[in-house]
């Protein structure tokens, strides 16, 4: 892969190149796309979506919201000091191109602010609803009318695919969703494949996927138009990550990582000596033991701990990136960054106290199974309504479901209009899917 290509202004809809050069210098193409994302309302409603805790009553925990304003600044630092290295190592993408290295920051920063827009409510509980559903609910009614990938993009439904699908849809003959750049849109594709095969090889880019299949063709001209490398088998559609999606991924982990840790700290689910214990363990080559010994609220020692941690962790991910760019430009860097790093150990104690003290906490299991049942409920009435609809059956509890969609063509094909109502419905704050919940079993 070409940096020259990957760093590509096109948008969709575009007749003609677009070039650095030629950028307004007061705002770049790129930090557009950071601002498209915060302005849309795809990205205001991740103000009551769930980032761990579903339906918390707290100020204390992240949400959706909070969480990707942490991982875009991040990501911007990651972005920028990637960007000065590339530079020194790369000098023609300045002198003739006119790149800086604000543009890697802003291409990452506007890539990682947009990376969980596509998450229904209740974090990746709701995703498994869904998913659920479809495999074994009364959507598995569908199966025999769809292609075995369709099927698969329903019962794997995927946060990431979905987000795609947000800021680049057409609608009502509207071009290009957020109308972001090609280059933010490929650094925003952290798989960049479709449902099936599943996890054919333990390739990070496998983990998941990023396409549903009503969205293909304009995946496609985007990873060609940044010149990514193909990969997988024949008539199965895979590419080789851009090679600045493993900064947005480093972001997101950098941040979950510590600020969900510390979520459960705040929350007084992971004893503060624990906490401190771990954290030192991570930064104690960068810790000045003066001035934490100065610190004597545990709340001031927590707040610099993380701060270190965070800085630490940005320039390990810098150092693994900038030593493995040639592997990565290749297609032959397998896993992420912070797989390679040197504090993966520490790393993964933190994760391990989090997923046992937080993530299956009995507060979030009994909010998960909360939000199972009202996704379930929501996915079964809007399902049999356009069910109903394509069939010309429509019932006056049907009418009153669509209402909202008066504007709107709804899709006649099964595969369309199951995609519609999934991504409906993901759309949804956790709050309007509980409110919603109840209206259909009639607490007015």
């Amino acid at each position: 892969m070409q940096w020259e290509d990957l760093l590509s202004l096109q948008k969709q809809g575009d007749t003609k190149k677009r070039l650095r050069i030629e950028e307004n210098e007061s705002r770049t193409g790129f930090e557009v796309d950071y601002d498209r994302v915060i302005f849309s309302s795809a990205f205001r409603s991740l103000q009551d979506k769930t980032q761990v805790i579903p339906l918390s009553k707290t100020s204390f925990v992240h949400t959706r919201l909070t969480h990707s304003l942490e991982v875009s600044v991040v990501g911007r630092s990651l972005g920028r000091q990637v960007g000065i290295a590339i530079l020194e190592k790369h000098p023609h993408l300045k002198t003739v191109h006119g790149f800086q290295s604000t543009d890697f920051g802003a291409i990452v920063a506007a890539a990682s602010l947009a990376h969980d827009i596509g998450n229904p409510p209740f974090g990746h509980s709701g995703e498994k609803a869904i998913g659920n559903y479809f495999l074994h609910g009364n959507g598995k009614r569908f199966k025999d009318a769809l292609t075995e990938k369709q099927y698969q993009d329903l019962i794997d439904f995927e946060g990431n695919a979905n987000g795609f699908k947000i800021v680049t849809e057409t609608k009502n003959g509207v071009d290009g969703g957020l109308r972001l750049t090609f280059a933010t849109l490929g650094a925003f594709m952290k798989y960049p494949k479709e449902s099936l095969p599943k996890k054919p090889t333990n390739h990070i880019a496998d983990k998941k996927f990023g396409v549903f299949q009503n969205d293909t063709s304009f995946f496609s001209e985007v990873a060609e138009n940044l010149g990514l490398i193909k990969r997988g088998t024949k008539g199965n559609l895979s590419y080789h990550r851009h090679p600045l999606c493993f900064l947005v991924e480093a972001a997101d982990d950098i941040c979950y990582t510590i600020i969900d840790f510390e979520d459960g700290i705040n929350l007084g689910w992971i004893p503060e000596e624990i906490a401190l214990e771990y954290l030192v363990n991570l930064v104690k080559d960068r810790l000045n033991k003066e001035k934490y010994a100065g610190l004597s609220q545990t709340k001031d020692r927590l707040a610099y701990l993380r701060s270190l941690a965070i800085n630490t962790l940005i320039s390990e991910a810098v150092t693994i990136f900038v030593n493995n760019e040639d592997a990565i430009l290749k297609g032959e860097f397998t896993a992420s960054l912070l797989d390679k790093s040197q504090y993966q150990a520490q790393i993964s104690d933190i994760i391990k106290e989090s997923i046992s003290k937080v993530y299956q906490s009995p507060e979030v299991v009994e909010k998960e199974l909360a939000g199972y049942q009202i996704l379930t409920t929501l996915l079964d009435a809007y399902t049999t309504a356009f069910e109903n609809n394509a069939n010309g059956k429509l019932r006056h509890y049907d009418k009153l479901l669509l209402r909202s969609f008066n504007e709107l063509k709804i899709p006649e094909t099964t595969y369309n209009y199951l995609m519609f109502c999934c991504n409906h419905i993901s759309m949804l704050t956790d709050g309007q899917a509980l409110q919603l919940f109840q209206k259909i079993n009639g607490n007015l």
